[in-house]
């Protein structure tokens, strides 16, 4: 087995290749003066089963995913499995509006036409992957979350909402701990407490989980409330950290008392590693 990383998961590949103790080629990967992709893997071939490792976010990405693909199937490899740590688009999974794209159905349909697996961590929803003809999985990093946390004293599991609220219960029953929903109650029509729905916070120290943070607003609101609720520490913990316009700086620079991330997207506080779960996978085949 051989894996190729792109150019957005390094890191992750390399570790990946460790892991499965499997030869790593880096792909080459730069841009053309008028911003096009290059990508070129410099060996001689690929007569082996290869997985790439690469994200297909932001735009240019997904494009380099494309050509990876091509240039290990040109190069002779067996079989082509897809690591996704994070999936672009796949947020985009309904059409709205008259004249709109089904855009993760089209992303899906493009990376089916050379590939054999596809593998994605806590994918937005995973019935996109059904628009994949090959066998897929999507994985999920409550266990590494639950594990790097285990030793903190956390007391508390939340989740931003109702709707994440299955993640609360996954982390925190692998920690062995109690987990709630963030609830907003309107006070008056500029007023509003954020608390958990049941759970009491006070004197508590609490774990905010979910599956991404894009601005981190929802999660700065929540830290400032249950501080001021009684909890003596909030920290929090997403898959992806998608974190656009400055939000790790206006993260920790919040009520929060720790902001992580695991390593989907490799950035700064990206220290929760997914590479063992997604090892596992690749080994069950």
């Amino acid at each position: 087995m051989i894996i190729v990383g792109g150019s957005s998961s390094r890191d992750l590949a390399k570790e990946l290749a460790s892991i499965l103790g499997c030869q790593y080629i880096q792909a080459a990967s730069t841009k053309f003066p008028d911003g096009e992709n290059y990508t070129r893997i410099d060996c001689e071939s690929l007569n082996d089963d290869v997985v790439i490792v690469q994200n297909t976010y932001p735009d240019s990405n997904m494009i380099e995913m494309f050509l990876l693909q091509d240039a290990v199937r040109r190069m002779g490899a067996k079989t082509i499995t897809l690591v996704i740590p994070y999936f672009g688009y796949a947020r985009q999974d309904r059409v709205f509006k008259p004249g709109e794209p089904e855009s993760a159905k089209v992303m899906c349909r493009h990376l089916d036409m050379a590939c054999d697996r596809v593998i994605t961590i806590d994918i937005h929803k995973e019935t996109v992957l059904d628009h994949f003809t090959c066998p897929h999985i999507d994985l999920k990093a409550a266990a590494v979350i639950a594990d790097h946390f285990k030793s903190k004293g956390i007391d508390l599991v939340l989740s931003p909402d109702i709707g994440a609220a299955g993640r609360a219960k996954d982390v925190g029953d692998r920690m062995g701990l109690p987990h709630d929903h963030l609830e907003k109650t309107r006070l008056s029509g500029v007023d509003v407490k954020i608390a958990p729905a049941k759970m009491d916070c006070k004197g508590k120290k609490i774990l905010i989980v979910d599956d991404m943070i894009s601005t981190g607003g929802t999660i700065i609101a929540a830290a400032s409330a249950l501080r001021e609720a009684g909890a003596t520490s909030v920290s929090v913990a997403c898959t992806h950290g998608v974190f656009v316009n400055n939000a790790i700086e206006r993260l920790t620079g919040s009520a929060l008392d720790t902001v992580l991330c695991c390593n989907t997207l490799e950035n700064e506080v990206s220290h929760i590693s997914v590479a063992g779960i997604i090892a596992d996978a690749i080994r069950k085949g």
